[in-house]
């Protein structure tokens, strides 16, 4: 099984979308997604926490988690959230960087556009390395 890592500063908001999205796209059999910065914050963003919610998705639960080695040895892919110099790098391990805005402090309208934006991206992802469900 792959393991994907999606990461960001503060592990407490694109990075938390993606991992949801991915864990409820990809076949559990395939691929599993966490979430994972490099200095995480104490909760997810009460406003992603919101959008997320508004998609169907429950994040009041979930921890933003210091992104460690226990975490980087099983995975195969490393996708940051467009954090520039502060984005974390795991030798060896592939990387794609998706330039998406931080939607800490933003208005809802703005914040659904980033989880919409990642929501497409995910899809992509899951879909280009096979770790769709299969189908009928």
């Amino acid at each position: 099984m792959d393991r994907v890592i999606f990461a960001c500063v503060h592990s407490a908001g694109r990075s938390q979308m993606a991992a949801a999205f991915f864990n409820r796209l990809a076949d559990p059999e395939k691929a599993r997604a966490v979430s994972a910065g490099t200095e995480p914050a104490e909760r997810v963003h009460s406003e992603v926490v919101e959008a997320m919610r508004e998609a169907g998705y429950d994040l009041s639960d979930a921890r933003p988690a210091l992104l460690q080695s226990e975490l980087e040895a099983p995975a195969s892919l490393l996708v940051t959230m467009g954090c520039g110099e502060a984005c974390p790098y795991v030798p060896g391990l592939r990387r794609k960087d998706w330039a998406l805005d931080d939607p800490k402090g933003r208005p809802p309208d703005q914040v659904r556009r980033i989880r919409d934006d990642i929501r497409a991206r995910v899809e992509r992802l899951v879909s280009e390395h096979g770790w769709a469900p299969r189908t009928s």
